[in-house]
C-alpha cells in the first residue's frame, strides 16, 4: 500500500503551503499600506491562524512586518523581489525614459505589457499629463484576448486565426472599449535578439479624444517606440520589428 502523503503539503502538483503563502501576499491591493489578519483571512479565503502562521513565517524572511497596531504590511523583502522582477526589463533605464517620450509626442498614459502564462501583465507605466485618462495598475493580471496590448502579444506568439494574421499584416493593433467601455488604445509588439517577442507598448486614453482616425494615426509613433526598445533591450539593431507581413510564427 502506498504510503499517505504528508497532509496540506502537495496537491494538484504544488506546495499548498507556498500556495496559501502567496495568496497572503496577494491580498494586498495596489495603494493599500496595511491589512488586517481579519481582512486578510477574509481575502484568502484561509482561517486567522492558519493567515497568521503564514504572515508570521513571511516575516523572518521580511516579506511581510507586522505593525505595532497588529495589522500587517508588505516588508522590504517583497518590494526587492519586484524590483529584480523588473530589473529583467530594464525598467529604470530603458522602459521608463522610452515610456516618458511616447507620453510627451502623443500626450496620452503609455504602458509596457508582458505576457505571463495566460494573461498580460503591466510591468510599467507612465501617466499622460491629460485630466482626463484611463489608469491601470501595475502588476494587475488582464486578459489576453481583450484589448490592443493582448492582442498584439497573441498575435506576436502566432495565434491562428484571420484577425491575428492582420495584426501581423500591420505591426500593430488599435481597440476601443473592448476590454473597458470608453477606453481607446493602440499597441505595436516589442522583440528582443532574434525577434523573440518581450511584449507590447501601448498607449490609451477616453474614446472621446482617440477616434479610430487618430488611434490609426499614432500607431506609427507607437511603432517608432516599439522598435526603439526592441534596439534597446535586444543591445543591438537587429530586433528591429519585422516589416509587415514578413513576420513568421
Amino acid at each position: 500500500m502506498k504510503p499517505a502523503s504528508p497532509p496540506e503539503t502537495e496537491t494538484s502538483g504544488g506546495v499548498v503551503a507556498v500556495t496559501r503563502a502567496l495568496q497572503v501576499l496577494d491580498a494586498f491591493a495596489l495603494g493599500e499600506s496595511s491589512l488586517s489578519l481579519a481582512e486578510m483571512s477574509r481575502r484568502c479565503g484561509l482561517h486567522k491562524t492558519t493567515v497568521l502562521r503564514l504572515a508570521r513565517t513571511l516575516a523572518q524572511s521580511g516579506f511581510m512586518v507586522q505593525r505595532e497596531d497588529g495589522d500587517w504590511r508588505l516588508g522590504p523583502a517583497a518590494g526587492w523581489l519586484g524590483a529584480r522582477y523588473q530589473a529583467g526589463f530594464d525598467v529604470q533605464n530603458v522602459l521608463e525614459p522610452a515610456l516618458r517620450e511616447l507620453t510627451l509626442a502623443t500626450g496620452e498614459s503609455a504602458a509596457f505589457y508582458v505576457r505571463e502564462g495566460n494573461v498580460r501583465t503591466c510591468l510599467v507605466r507612465v501617466e499622460g499629463p491629460q485630466a482626463l485618462r484611463h489608469h491601470a495598475r501595475m502588476g494587475e493580471n488582464l486578459p489576453l484576448d481583450k484589448g490592443s496590448p493582448g492582442r498584439v502579444i497573441l498575435a506576436f506568439s502566432g495565434e491562428p486565426g484571420g484577425d491575428y494574421e492582420d495584426i501581423r499584416r500591420r505591426g500593430y493593433h488599435w481597440s476601443v472599449g473592448e476590454r473597458e467601455q470608453g477606453v481607446a488604445t493602440v499597441s505595436a509588439p516589442v522583440f528582443g535578439r532574434n525577434w523573440r517577442l518581450l511584449g507590447s507598448v501601448c498607449i490609451s486614453g477616453p474614446e472621446s479624444r482617440l477616434p479610430q482616425a487618430k488611434l490609426e494615426t499614432l500607431a506609427q509613433t507607437v511603432i517608432k517606440t516599439a522598435n526603439q526598445l526592441s534596439y534597446a533591450l535586444a543591445g543591438t539593431r537587429e530586433a528591429a520589428m519585422p516589416r509587415p507581413g514578413l513576420w513568421h510564427p
